[in-house]
């Protein structure tokens, strides 16, 4: 009998079948419960594994994109269509440091016209990654306000400009979709 009473639902009313503890009592479970270790060298090194792990999961969520352990700045659709937005186009900025490069190696040069030539290819790529930079957040702002016109947008633009600068192979997390593809 008494198990025919022990599957059925209790009602809510009906008393527990256990005297209350005392005081004492349940105060003394609840310390043992949450009682910390009490060696700090203990507690220290377990949290210091706890972070590693964390660590570890955020890079290989950021190789592989897995929003559930992105870091904050990354997670949620608006910046996941934003990073594929960037990823699928190619941008002047990404190549702006090997053109630095280029550019510095032919300033260097003490030939004639060359340190001109070097300081208008300069204003040049400067130029063209502004002029490019203002169209990405022309198109950016257009998309983001017929995709998600709901969604809390604020940021966006900055982290598609600044996701724009880094060349593709270096950017994390890591693109999803090839250039040409559309998101």
């Amino acid at each position: 009998m008494t198990a025919d009473l022990s599957t059925q639902p209790r009602d809510p009313q009906a008393p527990k079948g256990r005297p209350t503890p005392k005081r004492s009592e349940a105060q003394s479970q609840r310390r043992r419960a949450s009682t910390p270790t009490l060696d700090r060298k203990e507690a220290m090194r377990r949290q210091r594994e706890a972070r590693r792990a964390d660590m570890a999961r955020q890079r290989q969520a950021l190789a592989t994109g897995d929003e559930r352990f992105l870091p904050a700045r990354d997670r949620g659709p608006v910046r996941r269509f934003v990073r594929d937005f960037v990823d699928s186009r190619f941008f002047v900025a990404e190549m702006f440091l090997p053109l630095a490069v280029v550019i510095l190696v032919l300033s260097l040069i003490q030939a004639g016209q060359m340190q001109t030539i070097a300081t208008m290819l300069w204003l040049g790529v400067i130029v063209l990654i502004v002029v490019d930079s203002i169209g990405l957040s022309i198109r950016l702002k257009k998309q983001l306000k017929q995709r998600f016109p709901n969604e809390p947008k604020r940021g966006a633009v900055a982290y598609a400009l600044m996701r724009s600068l880094q060349m593709r192979r270096l950017r994390l997390p890591k693109p999803q979709v090839k250039r040409g593809e559309r998101p």
